[in-house]
Formats: structure tokens, sequence, C-alpha cells
């Protein structure tokens, strides 16, 4: 009798092949049995249910992806990093579109179950924008930035994956990319010096950094209160 490692790698195995060629739809209860040579049942077994295969399916295939994104070399240059983070983003979504969608369109509703790959890629995400708003640089909470860049980078992916396939690997995001930075960067040369919201954000982000120390002793609900009033001078 396989052991049940062998079952579980050949059933997450079966996934990836059913739902390269044939998206969701073709990772059934049923398919995945019939190519994995198990029963039914071995999947809840090992996965607890289809979501629990799928998310595994999507993790594995999203972390390679998210090994790339995590050592991206900006060579000290935040803006430069994000940039390469939403290029290898949209890069990623076109040659691997059923994994994409999978991750950040289709979701079963399951509020006990989070998305691990969609998390991370937020998180990572989320990381590059800090460096940036440090720097200086970002005239927007980093909330609103993570959220505005997330946004325009599904709307690039899912919008490619609408094409014919020969516009598809033709598709060029970085006009979309860059009209969504020159909203959410400084323009100033010096923006450390010149720009009161830039100035607002950073010193938000750093607040927000509990390892941080700041002038003045502030207690915790003093920072928090703060950075709310700097955010709120970055978003109008």
């Amino acid at each position: 009798m396989p052991s049940s490692d062998a079952s579980r790698d050949r059933i997450r195995r079966a996934a990836v092949d059913l739902l390269a060629a044939g998206g969701r739809d073709a990772v059934s209860t049923r398919a995945v049995s019939a190519a994995a040579n198990v029963q039914p049942a071995a999947i809840y077994r090992a996965f607890g249910d289809m979501q629990g295969l799928l998310d595994v399916v999507a993790e594995e295939t999203f972390a390679r992806y998210l090994e790339q994104k995590q050592v991206l070399p900006d060579g000290g240059d935040p803006v430069s990093a994000l940039r390469s983070g939403w290029d290898l983003h949209v890069r990623f979504g076109i040659e691997n579109p059923a994994v994409y969608v999978l991750i950040f369109s289709y979701r079963e509703n399951r509020p006990d179950r989070q998305n691990t790959a969609a998390a991370t890629a937020l998180s990572v995400l989320r990381r590059l924008m800090v460096h940036v708003a440090q720097a200086g640089l970002l005239v927007v909470p980093v909330e609103q930035a993570v959220s505005t860049i997330h946004a325009a980078g599904m709307g690039a992916v899912l919008h490619a994956l609408s094409l014919p396939q020969a516009d598809r690997d033709n598709f060029d995001s970085s006009v979309l990319r860059d009209a969504v930075l020159d909203r959410i960067l400084s323009t100033k040369a010096n923006p450390a010096a010149g720009d009161l919201r830039a100035n607002a954000v950073a010193l938000a982000t750093t607040l927000a950094a509990p390892d941080r120390d700041v002038p003045g002793g502030l207690t915790p609900g003093e920072r928090l209160l703060l950075r709310e009033l700097l955010n709120r001078m970055a978003s109008h």
C-alpha cells in the first residue's frame, strides 16, 4: 500500500497539472482522484478539502515568485525596487494565469482560512512601500499606497489575461505602473526637505514601527494619535 506521503504528492502533482491545463474548473474531486489514482477520500484525508488542496498548489507555485521578489536588487533605490516588483508581479500573472486567478480572483467563502499566498504577496509589497516611505518619497499613507498598487497590478494582469495570446505576450504595463507611481510618489527634487506630505508619511511610518524610538518619550496612545494626524495630513 503506498505511503500517505506518496499519495499526497501524487494528488498535489495531479492538481498542478490539471490546473495548468484547464484552470480552476478542471480541478474537481473526480478529476484529481482519477489522475492521481487514489480514492476521493484520500484527498480529504491529506488536504482537508478541495480548497486545502488548491491552497497548497497555489502556495507552492507562488513561493518561487516570492523568492525572486524578496531579493529584488534595488541598489539602495526603493522606487526601483517597487518598479521591479510590479514588473515581476505582472510577469508572474501572465506566465501562470491559472494560479494567479486562483490566488487573487477566485476564493471560496472561508473566513476561517487565510489566503496565505495573497497575504504573503501583500506583506512583501508593504515592506517595499515602507522603504519608499522611510526615504521620504511617499505622499499618501502606506496602506493606501499598498492598496492602490495592488489593485492596479491586479487590474493590469487580469486585463492582459483577457487579451489574445499574441497580444498578451506583448503587453506592456509600464505606462499604468508609472502613472500610478506618479500619483503616490513625491515629485520634489529633494522630498525630505520640500514635501510636507512626504515628510508626514515618513514620520507616520516610523511611528508605526514599535521597535523605533522617537523623541519625547511618547506613550503608545500618543504615538497612535500622532500617526492618525499625520496620515490625515497625507491623505488630503
